[in-house]
């Protein structure tokens, strides 16, 4: 699988706008919007819980920022590079692989965090968590042929929250 490879699901081409907007909404209002969202729409949840990652870009040197759904396991947060079930990981995988830390904000606050990939049974049962927590990541995984990436963060020093 090259990294190289530009390729957009249904679900991505059919939520852009609905991701610009979202990303805008929770950066403008400082976190206080954006961070719960109701995802029933797509087969989720009522209540979902959503975080902003920085990354940046590695072939860029851009700073992108990016929304993404999240979970909390024994106080690491949890998030899934699953781009729609697309047989490419996402940008802003790639991105994180070569970053030692990233940072990230839920709701209000911003944090430096250190990551990792949770192996074997341990990634087994995060991912289990992860699907419970948003169904679609199994429909997902079932589209493609790659096994769906999941990143463990844990949060260290707390930043300024985002401002763009």
């Amino acid at each position: 699988m090259s990294d190289d490879k530009v390729a957009m699901t249904e679900v991505e081409r059919a939520t852009l706008a609905f991701v610009a907007d979202h990303r805008a909404t929770y950066l403008s209002s400082g976190g206080r919007k954006g961070h719960a969202l109701d995802y029933r729409h797509l087969g989720g949840h009522r209540f979902t819980t959503c975080l902003l990652i920085e990354t940046l870009g590695r072939k860029s040197g851009e700073l992108r920022i990016t929304p993404l759904i999240y979970g909390d396991m024994g106080g690491e947060v949890v998030i899934v590079a699953s781009k729609g079930g697309a047989d490419v990981h996402p940008g802003w995988y790639w991105n994180v692989l070569e970053m030692a830390e990233v940072t990230i904000q839920i709701g209000g606050q911003a944090f430096r965090t250190t990551w990792r990939e949770p192996q074997g049974a341990e990634r087994e049962a995060v991912w289990q968590f992860m699907a419970e927590l948003y169904p679609p990541y199994r429909d997902y995984q079932a589209a493609t042929d790659r096994q769906i990436p999941i990143v463990m963060f844990l949060p260290g020093e707390e930043v300024d929250a985002f401002t763009s």
